[in-house]
């Protein structure tokens, strides 16, 4: 490819459509993201056969490097999506059973694709429930998720003291957040009966007692600072992608 004209209009093109590849993996379309990311590659790797500049030849190679990585990652993550139709899981927390922290019950779907966390449970109100969430909140940013907001959506107790102190928990919560560059928001609800978690990467858990799962502790007792070791109540943690309520038996 020797004439000037051409070659520059290949490389407008594939400067376009990385572009656009930007665009829709920002938007979270991935699958169409993959596919023009692949395409404008393509065209890249034909200009760079005919620059003779050795900078720009470098900087070139390093673009070329950057979005076949990132297009490899979302080949794979689409792939996972696919799968996750598929997937139910069920997990039955027996009185007093340990081994069920917040991350190994879920931590492995707090991935870097996940952008928002959406937390519906009507009692993240006394002390103990509002740690409880803390600890959620500290994994999600110890999994190093590009976590933007987390929105929280719980009830109140009907005393005015109880509220108030609820209310400043939660925003000393949201203050702690800020500095890792995640948003809380709250509402508060009086007729919120559900509990589960939602991921916008499409992944559901739905825990029968929300996040309240753990016994009493003595401060000074093994369990106390370490989930894993903590007796647990005896609850359900259903887990499954959006996707599978296509599936009549996961619609109940």
């Amino acid at each position: 490819m020797s004439d000037p004209e051409k070659l520059a209009g290949v490389e407008a093109s594939a400067i376009s459509i990385l572009k656009r590849a930007v665009e829709l993996d920002n938007s979270r379309r991935f699958d169409e993201s993959m596919t023009c990311y692949q395409e404008g590659v393509g065209l890249l790797m034909q200009v760079l056969k005919n620059v003779t500049d050795a900078p720009k030849k470098q900087r070139y190679r390093e673009k070329i490097q950057e979005y076949l990585a990132r297009a490899e990652e979302l080949k794979q993550h689409v792939k996972e999506e696919k799968e996750a139709s598929k997937q139910h899981e069920q997990k039955r927390i027996e009185p007093n059973s340990t081994g069920f922290s917040y991350e190994s019950l879920f931590g492995r779907y707090l991935t870097k694709f996940v952008t928002s966390v959406q937390v519906e449970d009507p009692y993240i109100r006394s002390h103990h429930q509002i740690q409880n969430f803390l600890r959620f909140c500290e994994l999600v940013v110890r999994k190093k998720c590009p976590v933007k907001t987390i929105y929280l959506t719980t009830g109140q107790d009907e005393d005015m003291s109880s509220k108030q102190q609820q209310h400043t928990k939660l925003s000393a919560i949201g203050t702690s957040l800020s500095k890792f560059g995640i948003q809380l928001k709250v509402d508060y609800s009086d007729t919120l009966h559900d509990r589960e978690i939602r991921l916008d990467t499409g992944w559901v858990i739905k825990i029968g007692r929300g996040l309240d799962i753990y016994k009493n502790c003595d401060k000074f007792a093994i369990g106390f600072c370490d989930l894993d070791l903590r007796p647990c109540h005896e609850t359900t943690v259903d887990i499954f992608h959006r996707k599978s309520i296509k599936n009549p038996s996961l619609k109940s």
